[in-house]
């Protein structure tokens, strides 16, 4: 659809409590983490859905998520940015940098943390999610030309995953 605009959104994965002494952005994956960041990763390739641009938080666990995607997607490293807001903002601020993208961007793919994240997906989805879980994706469609105009009214598709959901 030419006047619509697809956001995925993906809560990085499972992340790793093991080290006390270092930072809270640089905690890192767990293989569990790992194992179904590229779990969800082949379920998006497997969907046809091909990101334009990809955003990520700066926090370890996002990035590392968001690379898995990345390379599995077989999308432009030079196409992958990063979002401070993404890591310590809330959903009002990721959604004003949404708001902000390119109109020659089509669908935006974009990884960071709870609550909100789950929070930005309860905003736009139409049924509310409780929880979205490590490595889980939100998918909207929205008839809109513009991302600036992008809201729950707006949606035209929606679906939820997590690697627990069976195939």
């Amino acid at each position: 659809m030419k006047n619509s605009r697809q956001l995925i959104i993906v809560r990085h994965g499972k992340s790793s409590w093991k080290y006390e002494k270092i930072s809270d952005i640089d905690r890192h994956l767990k293989e569990r983490g790992i194992h179904d960041a590229y779990t969800m990763a082949e379920r998006l390739k497997e969907s046809n859905l091909s990101p334009d641009l990809i955003i990520s938080s700066p926090a370890a666990r996002a990035l590392h998520t968001a690379m898995i995607f990345t390379r599995t997607l077989n999308h432009p490293l030079a196409q992958v940015q990063m979002q401070d807001i993404f890591y310590n903002g809330d959903d009002e601020d990721v959604l004003d940098v949404i708001r902000q993208t390119p109109e020659n961007i089509s669908t935006l793919l974009i990884f960071g943390h709870n609550p909100t994240f789950t929070d930005l997906a309860n905003r736009l989805l139409t049924q509310e999610l409780d929880n979205l879980s490590t490595a889980g994706m939100a998918f909207l469609e929205f008839k809109a030309e513009t991302w600036r105009v992008i809201e729950k009214e707006r949606v035209v598709d929606e679906w939820t995953d997590s690697p627990g959901k069976k195939h």
